[in-house]
């Protein structure tokens, strides 16, 4: 698979890197870094994209609270999901939007434009398969005429349930609609639900359930906005700082038990390998699919132009614009890494640049074995 080529290349002579050396003289600090595979699944190459995301995210807050929703899906629906990706995730991010858009627009709620910034998450703490979508809100929006903001109450958005029903209803709506134009795939235990009555009958309980809806207290301030998205947007079924041991039986890893209170809900998991990389792979995002998007105000058509009026009416000054011609003359300066000398703080400097399966000619001076250096 793709995916796990892409990891066991990252970070090898195979995709190549690059030579960086302490610009102090009497030091003279070299290190090699090879380049990452930049695959959106790995764990270790979010960083640089996460870093570019958060940096336009920050211009686009605003002076308001802002609140965390999630809408998770039932537990049947995200088994025939598995199968399913790219069609039920779609329905799934669609229906959450338009219910948190079409209740916030209603006069009796809030009757206020909103934007929103929706993230798709396919995972359980244990790798297992529990399709989410968590999203961030600012506590308000335009009026509906757009001439003035309106604010939600202190530490209310809008009401769980009533969010609840109308995902419930316009989520089975769509997904029936999926059934009928043969956009669905059935296997193994569920392979009879190609027939209308039989997917009829499977949903029938799913009308009367309670499907989750959670909205959280506001975030304590932007930069609190910023720290949580900061660990969402780019993140994966499992980040290697989870990892405690890789032998012969399998691999330890970290989870949280959200069933449990207190420190007790941290505790760890050995998976046999097999096991372990099908898990990971169960959260593979079909080619193209997009799990990070904006609705609302926030939709990529007329983003900047309702940002702007929204900072208009709260009186917010407007974001200071960095200065091209700086950025310009930069680019002609050698590229340096952003992290310091760890010998004497100085600049690096990127002295060389060698090609994928190759080896570089400069080589720090009395170093036993390769230093590699996260370039993501």
């Amino acid at each position: 698979m793709k995916v796990m080529s892409a990891i066991e290349r990252c970070r090898t002579a195979t995709l190549g890197g690059h030579v960086a050396r302490c610009e102090n003289e009497t030091c003279a600090h070299t290190i090699i870094a090879y380049n990452s595979c930049r695959n959106r699944h790995c764990p270790k190459c979010q960083g640089t994209a996460a870093k570019e995301w958060l940096a336009e995210r920050e211009a686009e807050l605003l002076p308001v609270p802002y609140f965390h929703v999630v809408y998770t899906l039932p537990a049947p629906i995200a088994d025939i999901a598995y199968h399913n990706k790219a069609v039920i995730y779609d329905i799934l991010f669609r229906t959450a939007a338009e219910t948190t858009v079409t209740i916030a627009a209603d006069p009796k709620r809030l009757g206020a434009r909103i934007g929103i910034t929706a993230i798709l998450h396919s995972w359980g703490s244990a790798m297992t398969h529990h399709p989410h979508i968590h999203m961030i809100v600012p506590g308000g929006g335009l009026s509906l005429d757009g001439a003035h903001w309106i604010s939600c109450r202190p530490s209310f958005f809008l009401p769980v349930r009533v969010l609840s029903r109308l995902f419930r209803r316009l989520f089975l709506e769509q997904l029936v609609a999926a059934h009928e134009a043969g956009h669905l795939q059935f296997f193994g235990q569920h392979a009879t639900l190609t027939d209308i009555a039989a997917f009829a009958a499977f949903l029938a309980p799913l009308r009367r359930s309670e499907w989750v809806v959670y909205s959280k207290k506001p975030f304590g301030g932007p930069q609190a906005v910023l720290a949580y998205l900061s660990r969402y947007t780019h993140r994966v079924a499992i980040s290697n700082r989870r990892l405690i041991a890789v032998d012969d039986t399998g691999v330890t890893f970290k989870y949280k038990d959200y069933r449990i209170e207190g420190p007790e809900r941290y505790k760890t998991m050995t998976l046999a390998t097999a096991e372990f990389i099908r898990r990971f792979l169960m959260h593979v995002l079909p080619k193209g699919f997009h799990r990070i998007r904006h609705y609302g105000l926030f939709a990529n058509s007329n983003r900047a132009e309702n940002i702007a009026r929204a900072r208009e009416l709260l009186a917010m000054p407007a974001p200071v614009i960095e200065n091209e011609g700086l950025k310009a003359a930069e680019a002609d300066e050698p590229r340096m890494l952003p992290h310091p000398c760890p010998c004497c703080g100085g600049r690096m400097m990127v002295i060389e640049t060698f090609a994928p399966g190759c080896e570089p000619t400069h080589w720090p001076a009395h170093q036993p074995s390769v230093i590699r250096i996260d370039t993501s």
